[in-house]
């Protein structure tokens, strides 16, 4: 006898996710997921999008990770409102998390939610959290064949980031090669590579996301 345990959590999962799309739909509101693995600068990119559209946009943060809340105390240094989620081990967040990270945020009064989820290449991709958007980071440390590696998180997102571009001179990374391998499992998803912590080629990242979030407000 084979019992599916993993279905049941999903349909629990999925159900509670389209209540927070549709709550997040009424206010107006564009929510981010950003899938990535330990390292690869989901913060940074979080700080330079913050700093980028902060004069256009109020924008919120909800930080996942398996312990502490370093990342979200470097969110509200820089001014912005930032919940941590603790999972205690679990490997991903869930949308029953998100609901309680949503319920002490002031939906009325913000235009873009961020979620930092927890820093895995593989569970995040299962589990719908009334986003609007996934979005992937890669660094170039990490190397060009994680598509090949993690196809999963490549083949969900609606736009791929690749981090660290201002490090590709000392590592080994084949940019052909790696938007090959993206375009393979998602020809669709625009590629940004930027440099989060330089500056560098962050504005077009930038304008591609505020684009999503102004047709959200306009309800397109």
């Amino acid at each position: 006898m084979h019992i599916d345990i993993k279905q049941p959590i999903l349909q629990k999962n999925d159900q509670l996710a389209a209540e927070l799309r549709q709550r997040f739909a009424d206010n107006g509101v564009f929510v981010l997921d950003l899938l990535a693995s330990p390292g690869s600068g989901k913060t940074s990119t979080i700080l330079a999008t913050i700093d980028a559209l902060r004069d256009e946009f109020n924008i919120a943060v909800i930080e996942g990770d398996i312990a502490s809340s370093v990342d979200a105390e470097r969110i509200k240094a820089q001014g912005t409102p930032a919940v941590q989620i603790n999972t205690g081990g679990a490997c991903h967040l869930e949308s029953a998390m998100i609901k309680r990270a949503v319920d002490v945020l002031d939906l009325e009064r913000l235009d873009l939610i961020i979620i930092e989820n927890v820093g895995n290449l593989v569970c995040p991709t299962d589990f719908d959290l009334g986003e609007n958007a996934k979005v992937t980071i890669l660094s170039v440390p990490e190397g060009d064949d994680k598509p090949l590696k993690y196809p999963g998180i490549f083949q969900c997102a609606q736009a791929v980031v690749l981090n660290k571009i201002d490090t590709m001179p000392v590592f080994n990374f084949d940019n052909e090669a790696f938007v090959e391998s993206v375009r393979a499992l998602n020809p669709t998803a625009p590629i940004f590579p930027l440099s989060a912590t330089t500056g560098q080629w962050v504005p077009a990242w930038i304008d591609w996301l505020a684009d999503q979030v102004r047709s959200v407000q306009k309800g397109i």
